[in-house]
């Protein structure tokens, strides 16, 4: 079965193609069509990880072009790793399908939505099969198009058009250094495949500094993609797009990619010191100055944003502290609960038409099963005892202890509490005190409670086979237990918060302004944006100008010499002969010319 992983990124494909050409005819059917393709790939991709489980990898490869001597291959990859990937995106996306189908059922574009949805989808599975670095950049590029038309889909408002392009821009900066750095491979060690550059790296076949800079390079890559300071300010805009797009954006699509690759090319990675102190350094810059802002943000979908920030710092940290196992761990945990904390943050904004916490509140007694849900969210994002983030969670700190990285792991510990304070800061705002809405609720379809449920029971539960996930995909026995007193300090933190932000927030429930806002976003914003702009202008004048005046010139004396040559096509037979005859001269000189006799 392992053979046939290519179907799993297949069949989403042929969904997105059955609703390009077909969704008007399809009409309200198409979420069902996209629905049903996520599904079907979720049973192949649990039936292909059961194998792989079992002890079974496979790696297909065919020759894609050459260049000279230099065969050029396509294929697929099976592995512990993305057989887990296929898996667990394939699923969530099949959550978020089937959530849609009532979210965006009253929305006259919901084919073109299922459309990109489809599509994403497909770009995520076919990056995680990739057996090279140059297929892998492809399909990177491709989620990138993805996210970009998601994030855009509302494209009549301002706010959509901006967010779409400032996220491609963004996360395109990155993308050079990504695309720098996999040339640098390619130039040293000749091939795009990962054994081979993982024997170069491990080898010593690339100098010691040539490898830090390379390293460097592909981790610029995951700064853009995954969200990480300094180039994190389009994740928070990128909310500008329908709510489940961002469950799916958030929990295991976009921002997943950069974690991904670092994983998938982590032998490079951890082939200089200097690389995984600088991860390491940018993850804890991130996870900390996330939190910060997620705590100062009124707005529901940004407070979430800004809380995947941090997380994904939480990430890098640990693979900057050679915890490549606890970075993929906490990827699934936080995928599964912060797809719910979003699904459950649509049903709350799909009730009362706002996503701003200064118009809600006072709404446990009347949307109780939609604070349920976000009420295990939130306590498992927190890293509360028994759900699914405490176990995560604790593997990072568990990582970064038994590195020595003791500064990294005190700010780690800190950030936790800071977790907890915003995130029951936002559920007491929305939840607890008085109402401040004036509109009635809206009744929230029971498809949309039943999809974020299942998700939290794998919010609570996944958590508890951390050990066993952790050796299958690094295949090493669960290392030595981490210091008994880690688990107690890692809950005092966590707890601690919680009780800090009813301190502050649930007595009252009153909702506190921004007082700080993201300084960098805001230079990007009036320094960066104007520049790109600038140059845009120059690149429109120039391509209206003299790259017009260019084709124009070229369609004009096309059309003169079409003219002349149609007097040729008379039907005479002579006319041909000397024609023939005249271009094989013609021919015969430059081949002489060129020195070919």
């Amino acid at each position: 079965m392992v053979k046939l992983a290519w179907i799993v990124p297949l069949v989403p494909f042929l969904s997105f193609l059955l609703l390009f050409f077909f969704q008007r005819q399809l009409g309200k059917r198409s979420g069902w069509i996209g629905t049903g393709g996520t599904v079907l790939a979720t049973v192949l991709a649990a039936i292909i990880f059961t194998n792989v489980w079992q002890g079974e990898e496979l790696t297909v490869q065919w020759e894609w072009f050459s260049i000279g001597a230099l065969d050029v291959t396509a294929g697929f990859a099976v592995t512990p790793l993305n057989s887990w990937m296929l898996l667990f995106v394939s699923f969530i996306s099949s959550v978020v399908h089937w959530y849609s189908t009532a979210y965006m059922k009253s929305d006259n574009r919901q084919g073109t939505y299922f459309t990109y949805l489809s599509f994403f989808t497909f770009a995520m599975l076919a990056l995680v099969l990739s057996p090279n670095v140059l297929q892998l950049y492809v399909f990177w590029e491709l989620v990138g198009l993805g996210s970009f038309l998601l994030i855009g889909f509302y494209f009549t408002k301002e706010e959509a058009r901006h967010a779409a392009k400032k996220a491609f821009v963004m996360t395109r900066i990155g993308d050079v250094g990504f695309f720098v750095g996999l040339v640098l491979l390619f130039l040293h060690v000749g091939s795009f495949e990962y054994d081979a550059i993982f024997r170069a790296v491990e080898g010593g076949q690339i100098a010691d500094v040539m490898v830090t800079v390379i390293g460097l390079l592909l981790f610029f890559g995951a700064i853009g993609k995954s969200g990480q300071f300094p180039l994190h300010p389009w994740l928070p805009d990128a909310m500008a797009g329908p709510t489940p797009v961002s469950a799916l954006i958030h929990a295991a699509t976009m921002v997943a990619a950069g974690v991904y690759m670092v994983s998938a090319l982590y032998p490079v990675f951890t082939g200089s010191t200097v690389v995984l102190a600088t991860i390491g350094t940018i993850g804890t810059v991130t996870l900390l100055y996330g939190a910060w802002l997620a705590w100062k943000q009124t707005d529901v979908k940004r407070v979430l944003a800004y809380s995947t920030i941090s997380q994904l710092g939480y990430m890098m940290l640990a693979l900057g502290s050679v915890g490549y196992g606890a970075a993929m761990f906490h990827l699934s945990t936080h995928g599964f609960f912060k797809a719910l904390l979003f699904l459950a943050a649509g049903m709350l904004i799909h009730a009362t038409g706002t996503q701003q916490l200064s118009q809600m509140g006072g709404l446990w007694s009347s949307l109780k099963g939609t604070g349920i849900l976000f009420l295990i969210g939130a306590l498992a994002l927190s890293g509360v005892p028994l759900l699914s983030g405490f176990y995560s969670k604790e593997a990072i700190f568990h990582t970064v202890w038994e590195h020595g990285d003791y500064i990294w792991f005190v700010l780690a510990l800190l950030t936790s509490l800071l977790t907890s304070l915003y995130m029951f800061r936002l559920f007491f705002l929305a939840f607890l005190g008085d109402g401040r809405l004036t509109a009635p609720l809206r009744r929230i379809p029971s498809v949309m409670g039943w999809a974020s449920a299942l998700l939290a029971v794998l919010a609570i539960g996944s958590g508890w086979l951390g050990s066993p996930f952790t050796a299958f995909l690094t295949g090493e026995a669960a290392g030595v237990a981490g210091p008994s007193w880690l688990p107690w300090v890692a809950s005092m933190f966590s707890l601690g918060g919680i009780g800090l932000a009813y301190w502050l927030y649930g007595r009252r429930a009153k909702v506190v302004g921004v007082a700080w806002t993201d300084l960098l976003d805001r230079w990007y914003e009036q320094w960066l944006v104007p520049i790109v702009d600038w140059k845009g202008k120059i690149v429109q004048r120039f391509d209206d100008g003299f790259v017009e005046w260019i084709v124009s010139s070229v369609v004009f004396w096309v059309e003169k010499g079409s003219d002349r040559f149609t007097h040729w096509q008379n039907g005479h037979v002579q006319t041909y002969g000397a024609v023939a005859w005249v271009g094989g001269t013609i021919i015969f000189a430059i081949y002489l010319w060129i020195g070919g006799l």
